[in-house]
């Protein structure tokens, strides 16, 4: 199975590239459709060589005609293989053809009841497909809730039925699927909203549809992948001393928050960061410093001594633990005021929720509740457009954007957002933000502008802090501190190649 995609496109986008091979290259759509089948067979084989009934369920559409040819291959290379057209026959030209060679090979389509699923070792869903944009009928959900409590695996053709191709969205009810076979190009559904918990293990063939078919499209998302990674972190020259890889500053724990104020500054460390300072409340200074001696902790207790600080530093990180007193408002707005390069959390997100601005220069690293307070909407909306809520924060504060959840994504007005799918529940732990701003203002400091390079920066941090946490999880899930992250961050941000 071919590599994924770098770009995700629209699905009109894919749905044109497929146009385009069908009436500009003259291949014909039939051909399309038994490449699709035969890239969603090989898929089957590998992911499930032992199985030996499989229950295919088609559609009336492009899609349940895939499903037709399909089960025509498997049964052709031996397995026991039994269809069924839940929704009824199919009314798409492909579609009927390919109905028609499964029935002259010799198969059949059972009339469909939820007793098929059971006798067979794994269900293929060629229910609805990408043409699908609402919920699915009362008859139509009731076969995918029967699929999904059955307890078979379940491979799904190009999108799992019921969820939105753009959105990631269900209406209701959408399949589970075990492993999910994208055709021609991803779409946003398969990374957005609940398509995460639906899709399962994802590949992607491009049925030799070239990339000129997608027209020069910049795609509407970008997945982080290790060449961001080798760009922003290239390898060192042996020569390379300190003063090299940039000055940190971190603005963070007010009295009673000194976790947070350590935890952002040793990420820092951990990314990679030549030196860095912490500016915190006189109360915890001291403890801070002896725990972790390689940080220069100041006490910083008028907030009229940050700018001479902000001046030595490359990057400045504001915001963990900092709380919503005078004194963090003060330093808050110097910290603004300056033309330094910044990554923003927190409490400073609340104060700039509080006075907004656009500013530029600055990464703001917002949950789904932060988000909802920067764009004066709910936390429900953000999770139900996050793509829309992404651009809307770069949009209206100028600046990178890094909308963190399930599926964090990074955006900046002049470029599709990035998209990390990396990271686990198991990450959804106090501090773990903390550590998140952190490893960007580390990596940021890396770079030879970092406000040029703020964005690649962030796309970079986000996925080394995903790839930290996967790392732990690979032990238990439940359990980790945020600190114990910290332990997997140097691995990360060492390229192997």
């Amino acid at each position: 199975m071919q590599a994924l995609p770098t770009l995700v496109h629209s699905t009109a986008t894919v749905r044109a590239a497929d146009r385009y091979a069908i009436d500009t290259l003259g291949v014909p759509g039939y051909t399309l459709m038994t490449r699709a089948a035969e890239a969603a067979f090989d898929a089957l084989r590998a992911q499930w060589p032992l199985a030996r009934r499989v229950l295919v369920l088609c559609g009336r559409g492009n899609n349940g005609g895939d499903g037709y040819v399909l089960a025509r291959y498997a049964s052709a290379a031996g397995l026991g293989v039994a269809l069924s057209a839940p929704v009824g026959p199919p009314q798409a030209p492909d579609a009927i053809r390919a109905a028609g060679d499964w029935r002259a090979a010799g198969g059949e389509a059972l009339p469909w009841e939820p007793a098929l699923l059971a006798k067979h070792d794994l269900i293929v869903d060629a229910l609805l497909g990408t043409g699908a944009k609402r919920a699915p009928d009362a008859a139509l959900a009731a076969v995918i809730t029967a699929i999904n409590g059955v307890g078979r695996p379940v491979l799904a053709l190009d999108i799992p039925s019921g969820l939105d191709p753009d959105t990631g969205a269900t209406a209701g009810v959408a399949v589970r699927a075990s492993l999910t076979v994208a055709f021609v190009g991803l779409k946003p559904g398969l990374f957005l909203g609940q398509g995460p918990e639906h899709v399962g293990r994802l590949v992607c063939d491009d049925l030799d549809v070239p990339a000129a078919a997608f027209g020069g499209s910049s795609g509407v998302l970008r997945r982080i992948t290790e060449a961001e990674l080798r760009q922003a972190l290239p390898r060192r020259a042996r020569t390379a001393h300190k003063g090299d890889h940039g000055r940190v500053l971190v603005v963070a724990g007010a009295p009673g928050m000194p976790g947070a104020a350590r935890l952002a500054a040793e990420a820092a460390l951990r990314a990679g960061a030549g030196l860095v300072t912490l500016a915190t409340a006189p109360a915890h200074a001291a403890a801070i410093g002896a725990a972790r001696p390689e940080l220069i902790v100041v006490p910083l207790e008028d907030p009229a001594a940050l700018p001479a600080l902000i001046a030595a530093a490359k990057v400045v990180a504001i915001g963990p633990g900092l709380g919503r007193s005078r004194w963090a408002e003060a330093l808050t707005e110097a910290a603004f005021a300056s033309g330094a390069p910044l990554v923003v959390d927190a409490d400073a997100l609340n104060h700039l929720a509080n006075a907004p601005r656009a500013r530029g220069r600055w990464c703001l690293t917002p949950h789904p509740g932060e988000a909802a307070r920067l764009l004066g909407t709910t936390a429900e909306a953000i999770e139900a457009d996050r793509l829309g809520a992404a651009h809307a924060l770069a949009e209206r504060y100028d600046g990178v954007a890094v909308l963190k959840g399930a599926g964090t994504l990074i955006a900046e007005r002049a470029a599709p957002p990035y998209l990390c799918e990396r990271g686990n529940p198991g990450m959804a732990v106090a501090g773990m933000g903390d550590v998140l701003t952190g490893i960007i203002a580390g990596i940021a400091a890396q770079q030879p502008d970092p406000a040029a390079r703020l964005a690649l920066a962030a796309a970079v941090g986000v996925l080394v802090h995903a790839t930290a946490g996967d790392a732990m999880a690979r032990a238990f899930e439940r359990g980790h501190l945020a600190s114990e992250l910290l332990a997997q961050v140097p691995a990360c941000v060492n390229p192997t190649s």
